[in-house]
């Protein structure tokens, strides 16, 4: 995709090449988001930060990577504090905030409400995720954090196995997660869940179209065993007909030390893209786990950061601009990663 001024709507609107870009410019940007090199690039830029659907991370993630790039960051959350509550449209809200801010992120619970929101801004678009659609930076993310896990160039991808565990049809991470592996050669795809929430099956038959094998089973051991990678997410409760019927399912699938010792290869990455479900019985990965050093998620999160700043760099056309213009902080970064 040509990025200088493009929406960011879909995993689907991604090359192998695109994803390399993106790539190359987050390592570039490595040592700005952990804080040992500071740029000013985007000074002056605003960004609107626009979630309609609860979210800490993803929020909070873009914001520290526009900030981290010298621009500045208009937050806004919820339906009841904007002005959806009085009835406009999301026409009208698009066109409105786009004259105000010169990039916009937006997450909204319906499905297509990004796209729509895109189609209406007069400035470039990222989808922070879409209802039980798509959530391309994260795919990024996580590829990005598959990539530094596993030792893998940009392009190395080909032949990984990977267990995709949970809510795989409500999971919007997951799903453009295989979309942006489907551009690679021979991948091995372990659907791990419940028939009910199995992935939709026009993903699964896009996937199969493009060679890749797809194994679905409803066991947990059966579908760990001999993968690179597992991945798997929480029970989307909001996203059921009916909430309650996400009980049934909760707790289903919880990987905990002992099953990562009598399952899982020693050198297998355990990833998820957040929040773990903590309440008691529930958790998707055992807080026993929290020190295990496979557990990737926290690496995962911060990996975010240099992925979004590198989105931002391209979409705004400031990536020949770095290089030039790094330098030593004048604070003291006391952060440490693992």
């Amino acid at each position: 995709m040509e990025f200088l001024g493009s929406h960011l709507i879909s995993a689907e609107q991604l090359s192998r090449e695109d994803i390399a870009t993106v790539f190359r410019t987050a390592e570039l940007l490595e040592p700005v988001a952990q804080g040992s090199k500071v740029t000013q690039v985007l000074n002056g830029a605003v960004l609107a930060n626009l979630f309609f659907e609860p979210s800490t991370r993803t929020r909070i993630s873009f914001g520290a990577a526009f900030s981290r790039l010298g621009g500045r960051v208009l937050d806004t959350t919820g339906f009841e504090f904007s002005s959806f509550a009085k009835g406009e449209s999301i026409f009208d809200t698009s066109r409105v905030i786009s004259g105000y801010a010169d990039v916009m992120v937006v997450r909204h619970p319906r499905l297509g409400a990004v796209k729509e929101f895109s189609e209406a801004s007069c400035v470039p678009v990222i989808n922070g995720g879409d209802g039980p659609g798509e959530h391309p930076t994260q795919a990024l993310l996580d590829l990005y954090t598959l990539k530094k896990e596993l030792g893998r160039s940009a392009d190395q991808f080909d032949g990984i196995r990977i267990a995709l565990v949970g809510d795989l049809k409500y999971g919007r991470a997951v799903r453009s997660l295989a979309k942006l592996l489907a551009l690679f050669n021979g991948i091995t795809f372990n659907l791990v869940a419940p028939d009910e929430l199995q992935m939709p099956q026009p993903l699964i038959d896009y996937l199969k179209s493009r060679g890749h094998q797809v194994n679905q089973t409803a066991n947990l051991e059966e579908g760990l065993a001999n993968v690179d990678a597992v991945y798997t997410t929480r029970i989307q409760e909001e996203r059921f007909p009916n909430p309650e019927d996400a009980e049934r399912f909760r707790g289903s699938y919880t990987i905990n030390r002992d099953v990562f010792g009598r399952v899982c290869r020693p050198d297998t990455v355990l990833m998820h893209p957040l929040p773990r479900d903590n309440r008691t019985d529930n958790c998707e990965l055992n807080n026993d786990l929290n020190d295990h050093p496979q557990l990737a998620i926290f690496r995962q999160t911060d990996n975010g950061i240099p992925v979004r700043m590198a989105l931002f760099a391209l979409v705004m056309g400031v990536v020949d601009e770095i290089p030039g213009s790094l330098r030593d902080p004048v604070w003291k970064n006391r952060r440490t990663y693992r």
